[in-house]
């Protein structure tokens, strides 16, 4: 049977695509119909940006607030010290205490430009989990909280299971994580009035632990609501481009190289991305989806120029256009390509071709770079290398110089001043 949702908030997640699980569709549903509650995501601060795996949370905290109710964006500076094992095969490095608050820092910048912060009803305020992690009495924590959670349960969930059944190791500080992410939520559930934890589908053990704990302890509803794991066309994970992570912040990847990467979805994936990615109207989304041939190329400039408006704001992605056009549709050098500036030291007698497009993150290393020439994908200055010996010396580099891997990715090479 088709549910059919009273609230707005509702009716965003199942009409593009967000709602995979929720412990209650229809209570929560009937309590945001009712009016303004507060919801919650956490971000754990494994690096100094967030990627665009993290973008779907991102955009639901978005439209949570926009559809009248107030988000919480929680940084995790106390569970970082701990590590979430939740579809990891592997013990994550632990950071140093200053690590965790410097992402901290840098990956709020990024929030900003999607939600509201301040004092108002509705804006998101500045929450970090080490407010009250760090002053926990463990002693304490175990006699309050521990008897709420059985080993047999915690030992049923998905992202333990699934590392025992492969027989790797799982640390005793790890098999913690699920209780303080669980405290996280009554924590919030009483400082804040939150009652919706939302996160991805690999969190959905995590999410029920935090609504069961706090009808457990304090008697009072809560909800968990999760999104679908989102995989591109070619049935790989989000968040990975052919040289690593699609990062959300600028010192990360520039604007041009994130409208890029959008610039070069699968066809089939257009529709899907629009509508989980930028607040075009589900029909539009649809719409550019169905376009073929020349047009789903001018449909995929669409989909980067608002994806990256979100992000970078609408100039970036204007200069991520033009330079894009520039540079594909009249073979020129466009002022927006990700720069590599050199010194005449590192120049020195001479630089090879290989170490050029290694250094401009072209290549991955120098028999990567070697492959490329010898197959004939990297061109200097828009005509064929051939040669992977090439040297360059410092009158070569005197105006700037393009690298292009393949026909979508470029680079530009110069000298300093």
């Amino acid at each position: 049977m088709t549910y059919h949702p009273k609230s707005e908030f509702i009716t965003v997640m199942m009409e593009r695509g967000f709602l995979a699980d929720c412990t209650d569709l229809e209570g929560l549903d009937t309590a945001m119909a009712a009016g303004p509650i507060t919801g919650y995501i956490g971000f754990d601060l494994t690096a100094s940006s967030l990627h665009i795996g993290n973008l779907v949370q991102i955009m639901l905290l978005r439209w949570l607030q926009k559809t009248g109710h107030r988000p919480i964006t929680l940084m995790g500076g106390g569970t970082t010290k701990v590590g979430d094992p939740s579809g990891k095969d592997e013990m994550r490095k632990m950071l140093t205490v200053d690590q965790i608050n410097t992402n901290a820092e840098t990956i709020r910048a990024v929030f900003a430009n999607y939600i509201s912060y301040g004092d108002g009803a509705l804006d998101s305020p500045l929450v970090n989990n080490a407010e009250w992690l760090d002053k926990l009495g463990y002693i304490d924590f175990l006699r309050d909280i521990g008897p709420h959670f059985t080993v047999n349960r915690l030992l049923a969930f998905e992202s333990v299971k699934s590392r025992l059944d492969r027989e790797q190791s799982l640390s005793f500080i790890e098999f913690n994580y699920m209780l303080l992410q669980a405290y996280d939520y009554l924590e919030l559930n009483r400082r804040y009035g939150c009652t919706l934890q939302m996160g991805g589908s690999d969190q959905w053990g995590n999410i029920v632990s935090g609504a069961d704990l706090i009808r457990r302890v304090d008697a009072k509803e809560a909800f968990g609501l999760t999104t679908p794991l989102v995989t591109r066309a070619d049935g790989k994970k989000m968040g990975k481009s052919v040289d690593g992570a699609v990062w959300l912040n600028a010192d990360r990847m520039s604007a041009y190289e994130f409208w890029q990467w959008w610039r070069n979805v699968d066809d089939a994936d257009v529709a899907k991305f629009a509508k989980l990615f930028t607040e075009l109207p589900v029909e539009e989304c649809d719409r550019l989806g169905a376009l073929e041939g020349s047009e789903i190329n001018e449909a995929k400039i669409k989909l980067a120029n608002e994806v990256t408006s979100l992000l970078h704001g609408a100039d970036a992605a204007a200069a991520a256009e033009a330079t894009a056009r520039e540079v594909f549709e009249k073979g020129g050098v466009g002022d927006d390509l990700p720069t590599l500036t050199l010194t005449a030291e590192e120049v020195g007698d001479g630089i090879s071709i290989v170490q050029l497009i290694v250094k401009s993150g072209l290549a991955g290393s120098g028999k990567e770079a070697k492959r490329l020439i010898s197959d004939n994908g990297a061109r200097l200055d828009d005509a064929p290398l051939t040669d992977a010996g090439m040297m360059l010396g410092a009158d070569a580099l005197a105006t700037p110089i393009k690298l292009s891997a393949g026909k979508k990715r470029h680079a530009l090479v110069q000298l300093g001043g």
